[in-house]
């Protein structure tokens, strides 16, 4: 028997409707929502409160963020401790400390202050991650999809994001050590999506105008330059993807900078012709590990949010051809 034909003009407006939905939750592919979601942090309005979670620590921010013909608007209002803010207008951020009456000038060029650290479309899953579907979950008081990417080694670490289901935006992200703890987590308690900011939400809560400013160096110089540091035991899947040199602030020294990655993990490796008897051997900072050697007369330093043994084989690797 045929099936009878749709004919109320309400019911072809839903189909359209259901149609026009980017993805909807039945869909479990995980480079769909990998791509949903790039599209959504480059694109995505929005204003609330975020937990982040660093070594034992949580730190709560209020933030409003907007972005209009590409250019990111935000500002971060830490909820605890000395109150600072962060106002950002394109690449150019001022910290507003209040208890000290000062404010830093810097120029960032990350695309989210967040979220830095989300795989790109350059990242090759199956040769050193799997991606995969786990559940349908919730966020914030949103119906999230949560997809999971696992390392083949311990060269790297894994994630876990949950990506809004209505728009693709991770509204939480969590870093994965081998032994499954998350070691960072950066979670919305509440979130408003795509809404109308208004431009004083996004303006300092302070008049600054008596306060003292300091503007910090670009430490990034726009200048091609070789090299004859390499690295004889990078780990499977890192390859150099930029090389230049850099004025550390303070220092009138260029140091060069080789910055190595697998499309998800970054390593940078600093070289100085001057050798620092004081750093060398491991450090940590929540994900974020260093090791410092000398080889050849020149300190090196690895460092990246990736595990120390990563960072340690390649500073120990690097020779001069």
């Amino acid at each position: 028997m045929k099936s009878p034909r749709i004919q109320s003009p309400a019911c072809l407006l839903l189909i359209a409707l259901l149609a026009a939905q980017p993805a909807l939750a039945s869909d479990k592919d995980p480079a769909v929502w990998l791509q949903r979601m790039g599209a959504a942090v480059q694109s995505t309005n929005y204003e609330g409160t975020v937990l982040r979670i660093r070594g034992g620590k949580v730190e709560a921010l209020k933030v409003a963020h907007t972005v209009s013909d590409g250019v990111i608007r935000e500002k971060v209002v830490a909820q605890d401790g000395n109150g600072l803010e962060i106002i950002r207008n394109g690449n150019e951020v001022h910290c507003i400390l209040p208890d000290r009456k000062t404010v830093l000038v810097e120029e960032w060029d990350d695309q989210s202050t967040l979220f830095s650290t989300l795989p790109s479309s350059d990242i090759r899953f199956g040769a050193e991650y799997d991606v995969g579907y786990v559940r349908e979950d919730r966020v914030a008081g949103r119906k999230t999809m949560m997809i999971a990417i696992r390392p083949h080694d311990d060269y790297r670490y894994g994630h876990r994001i949950w990506l809004d289901i209505e728009t693709g935006f991770p509204l939480q992200t969590q870093l994965i050590a081998g032994d499954g703890t998350a070691i960072e987590q950066v979670k919305f308690a509440e979130i408003t999506l795509n809404a109308e900011i208004h431009a004083s939400a996004l303006a300092p809560s302070y008049v600054t105008d008596s306060f003292q400013w300091f503007d910090r160096p670009t430490r990034h110089e726009s200048r091609s330059v070789e090299t004859n540091w390499v690295s004889d035991s990078l780990p499977k899947g890192f390859q150099a993807v930029s090389l230049h040199e850099e004025q550390m602030p303070g220092n009138d020294e260029f140091v060069t900078h080789i910055l190595y990655s697998d499309g998800l993990a970054n390593v940078s490796v600093f070289i100085a012709d001057t050798v620092a008897e004081s750093v060398q051997g491991p450090s940590r900072v929540a994900g974020s590990n260093s090791f410092s050697v000398v080889s050849d007369g020149h300190s090196i330093t690895a460092v990246g949010e990736v595990p120390a043994v990563t960072v340690e084989q390649i500073a120990r690797s690097m020779r001069l051809r």
